[in-house]
């Protein structure tokens, strides 16, 4: 069986080196071509160095981007969806990094992004990229979003807790996510120069942040809240949710909620453990993984569940997903391409 074509528009960032990383090594993928204005006609190893020896591409015109069977958009928010027709002519599925097509709804995209949408039409005809979440539709999708990488561990650390029906949803759900500087992307900026950057705890979002819409979509709540702060890490998001349960639920079913979910997905693992450093979910580990842990702890006297999530952010956060997406898409092995488990001690 022929391999399967896939190109990369945007693919001298952060994100776009991480799906070149996972593509290179992926059995069923023939990475065909790879685009990118600002470095055009560079080797891919001169902005993704890790990858020297691994391939000889150059960063070639995205306009003159050839036909292939699945092309990733991999720009800056805004881009994708002012030339979404253009993109449509040239390969019959798309996987978009961006923003773009993560909300159904063009009016939350407005009161989030604070503009208009301009392909409004095309919203509908995205399935969110988180696997976890729609899984099935994916198997049947031309189209499929991007995530927030903050979205994305706050989505996973409440998922299993409102799919069952355990929390009292007219409380205030407040994410606080803790987040590396390479969220930031690969432009620099005053915030990101390393004398400013280093050794902070910066809150930077205390409400409203742009990925509590994608939280307000897929889990359908309403009175749910994301505080962002940085931290002196590269790589990785730790989201910790504050919730309240329903009366009468048990730190028992809270772990046969988590266990029954946790065992049937191939990514998501529950680190609940009683002594030991490695007992909660811990961002650091997962570098380069596209591996969940999640965890809990519940305070039966005032029914405050603390539901806990820890990504790689450029990997579950944005290219591990949208790999593991494609891998459904095009009827491959889900987890293929994918199972490097990270580095311990790193």
């Amino acid at each position: 069986m022929s391999s399967l074509k896939v190109s990369i528009i945007g693919a001298s960032g952060y994100v776009g080196g991480e799906l070149l990383r996972l593509l290179l090594d992926h059995p069923e993928v023939e990475i065909q071509q790879v685009t990118s204005s600002s470095h055009l006609g560079e080797y891919v190893y001169q902005q993704h160095p890790n990858l020297r020896k691994r391939t000889s591409l150059k960063f070639s015109d995205p306009n003159q981007v050839t036909p292939c069977d699945v092309l990733f958009l991999a720009m800056p928010h805004g881009e994708s969806q002012r030339k979404i027709n253009q993109y449509a002519q040239t390969a019959p599925k798309i996987i978009d990094l961006s923003a773009d097509f993560r909300l159904r709804d063009a009016s939350l995209y407005t009161q989030y992004y604070g503009e208009t949408h301009q392909a409004p039409e095309w919203l509908g005809r995205f399935v969110y990229g988180l696997p976890e979440l729609h899984r099935e539709e994916m198997r049947q999708a031309s189209y499929i979003s991007g995530v927030g990488c903050n979205a994305t561990a706050a989505n996973l650390a409440l998922y299993p807790l409102v799919k069952a029906g355990v929390l009292d949803l007219s409380l205030p759900i407040i994410v606080d996510v803790k987040v590396g500087s390479s969220e930031g992307g690969a432009t620099p900026n005053a915030g990101s120069h390393h004398p400013e950057r280093s050794s902070v705890v910066r809150t930077f979002s205390s409400y409203g942040h742009r990925h509590t819409a994608e939280v307000i979509q897929e889990l359908g709540l309403k009175a749910v809240h994301l505080t962002m702060t940085s931290v002196d890490l590269v790589r990785g998001a730790l989201a910790a949710a504050h919730a309240f349960t329903l009366p009468d639920v048990t730190e028992k079913d809270l772990w046969k909620i988590y266990r029954q979910w946790s065992e049937s997905e191939p990514f998501i693992r529950l680190v609940k453990d009683r002594r030991g450093v490695h007992r909660v979910p811990e961002p650091k580990i997962l570098a380069g993984s596209n591996y969940v842990d999640v965890g809990f702890d519940f305070d039966p006297q005032s029914r405050r569940v603390v539901a806990l999530a820890a990504i790689d952010n450029l990997m579950k956060g944005a290219a591990g997903s949208a790999v593991q997406a494609m891998n459904l898409m095009c009827g491959f092995e889900e987890t293929t391409g994918l199972t490097f488990s990270g580095l311990h001690p790193i």
